[in-house]
């Protein structure tokens, strides 16, 4: 009896423990609402973990750091109202959805004391006008990345060069309806945002014509083939050629002058914020040019703070490859917002051109 009864009592001690276990795993994840608690919602390494440290240190408040790997999964958790995020860091046109789904508060700027430190370039864009629910974070572009061990600079300097038989299954192209759409439509000279048919079906023919030159259509893969020179050419968005060049000499990075995509992460505060004093007390840390200029250095995207490019390498800062001149930064286009529908029907036709691959 002595033995069934400590049995019993082992079995509920594990339970007990077990449960523990779980109540303390419960409470670890997920946002946390307390007044000394900042729920961010970000990308997956997408900010120097040295200034959380910093920020919290000090402020005193303590950041509960969730991450996420699109623009839509970010958008729908949101929506759905359950999570209370005080900062979120959407791009572009998802900024502009969210603003017209009515998920996003106003920015207070009599809060904002650093907003002074970004430059004017990278203000009042399409998607948010005057910048009034958005914060600019990081930017940067969609263009091509070549080793200069099989390709010469003069042989990719356009959208168009691509196409040229002389790469037959050597070009690895980033999983984007919207990018690769966007640079067929450019090399035809339509707009990224074009909402006629036609205009989409014909970039969606040309790139029919790309598929034999096409090794293989990845993500995060890319920066793999390319380091390990697996692969002469890649079309790439500036943050992710950044850590391939800095693990490889040979590759180089250019956007095309005759234009291609230019964007934007800008930090967001929902409407469900519970604690929108922490919310502008780490905007206004991250604003600081010092700590503006930090994070460039670690994530490899281009800053939109001013005062932080000049505290920024020299090497870093004059590099054309990811801060590009004014002229080419005046052919750039923000992606917009263009509605379900025609969202629809650009990955509808990036799927066929998949398909026909295949």
């Amino acid at each position: 009896m002595k033995k069934v009864f400590s049995l019993a009592l082992g079995i509920l001690a594990v339970c007990g423990i077990l449960w523990f276990g779980v109540y303390h795993l419960s409470q670890s994840q997920g946002p946390v609402t307390t007044k000394n608690t900042l729920n961010l919602y970000n990308w997956g390494d997408y900010i120097d973990p040295q200034l959380i440290t910093k920020f919290e240190k000090q402020t005193g408040y303590h950041v509960q750091y969730e991450t996420f790997d699109s623009n839509e999964a970010m958008f729908t958790k949101i929506k759905q109202g359950g999570t209370p995020y005080d900062l979120a860091v959407p791009s572009d046109y998802m900024i502009e959805k969210m603003r017209k789904a009515n998920l996003l508060l106003p920015i207070d700027r009599k809060k904002l004391t650093n907003f002074k430190y970004l430059s004017a370039d990278f203000l009042n864009k399409s998607f948010d006008p005057k910048n009034r629910y958005s914060i600019p974070y990081f930017w940067g572009t969609l263009g091509i990345i070549y080793n200069d061990q099989q390709v010469k600079a003069s042989e990719v300097q356009h959208w168009n060069d691509l196409w040229n038989p002389k790469w037959k299954g050597q070009l690895m192209l980033v999983d984007s309806a919207r990018d690769i759409m966007g640079l067929t439509l450019i090399s035809q000279g339509h707009s990224v945002n074009t909402t006629n048919l036609a205009e989409m079906e014909a970039a969606q023919r040309k790139l029919d014509q790309l598929s034999g030159n096409v090794k293989a259509i990845v993500a995060d893969e890319i920066k793999l083939y390319m380091i390990q020179n697996e692969a002469p050419i890649a079309v790439t968005w500036s943050g992710e050629a950044s850590e391939m060049l800095a693990a490889n000499s040979h590759l180089h990075y250019v956007v095309p002058s005759e234009g291609s995509n230019l964007w934007f992460d800008n930090m967001v505060i929902p409407k469900t914020a519970k604690n929108k004093k922490a919310a502008y007390a780490f905007m206004n840390f991250m604003l600081e040019p010092e700590n503006a200029a930090k994070n460039a250095e670690y994530v490899g995207y281009a800053t939109p703070n001013e005062a932080a490019v000049k505290l920024l390498p020299a090497a870093v800062r004059n590099d054309k490859q990811f801060y590009p001149a004014n002229s080419t930064i005046d052919k750039l286009e923000v992606y917009q917002d263009l509605g379900q529908t025609k969202v629809e029907q650009y990955n509808d036709l990036f799927l066929k051109f998949k398909m026909f691959r295949q």
